[in-house]
């Protein structure tokens, strides 16, 4: 039989959830290397906000939660702390930036981040910047071909081939087609630790 649970029991649980919320804010936050200004300008919520809800001094609701979700790549699920339902697939939601789209493939605050990346190409792509951020990647070209810059050099990576990098050197990846998406694996790790691949 059964057994449900009290009013108070509820209660308690709802409270210990939210309790729980502000660590694992902070948490999703230095895993990124980001500060509460880089946090504020981003979601759009004041840094003294951001500041209590980390704290436990304010708390946590949707209109705050889901902006933060967004800026850190995580299932509003894994911010609360919700209870694992044993479904082990990871449901994407593709991301669109700057031309590229990202599919991640790994739930987020994970020690090493795994996406998917179609490039366009180069007929219709923006003009990539150079950026630089902690973390190191790993690429591995499924298929055309890219151009990776690495501060003044660019080098092609045909599919088949891989690349890994610090990301603290200015990078920037484009397609090396005028007519043809490239689809690239990257794995990225915030910790700034380069990723080993060992042979079988």
């Amino acid at each position: 039989m059964p057994i449900t649970p009290t009013d108070d029991q509820l209660v308690h649980d709802t409270e210990a959830v939210l309790g729980s919320v502000g660590p694992r804010l902070r948490d999703a936050r230095r895993a990124r290397r980001m500060t509460l200004a880089d946090v504020a300008e981003r979601s759009g919520i004041s840094i003294s906000t951001l500041s209590r809800l980390e704290g436990g001094q304010r708390r946590p609701n949707l209109d705050l939660l889901l902006p933060l979700a967004h800026v850190y790549r995580v299932a509003l699920d894994d911010l609360v702390g919700a209870p694992p339902t044993g479904d082990p697939r990871v449901h994407v939601r593709p991301i669109r930036n700057n031309g590229t789209t990202f599919v991640p493939l790994t739930r987020g605050g994970a020690p090493v981040e795994a996406f998917k990346m179609v490039l366009p190409p180069l007929r219709i792509a923006p003009k990539p910047s150079l950026r630089r951020h902690g973390g190191y990647e790993w690429l591995y070209v499924l298929t055309g071909a890219i151009d990776l810059t690495l501060g003044t050099a660019t080098t092609r990576v045909s599919a088949g081939e891989a690349a890994e990098f610090d990301t603290r050197i200015p990078h920037a990846l484009s397609s090396a087609a005028h007519d043809a998406a490239a689809e690239v694996l990257a794995l990225f790790s915030t910790s700034g630790e380069r990723l080993h691949v060992r042979q079988c």
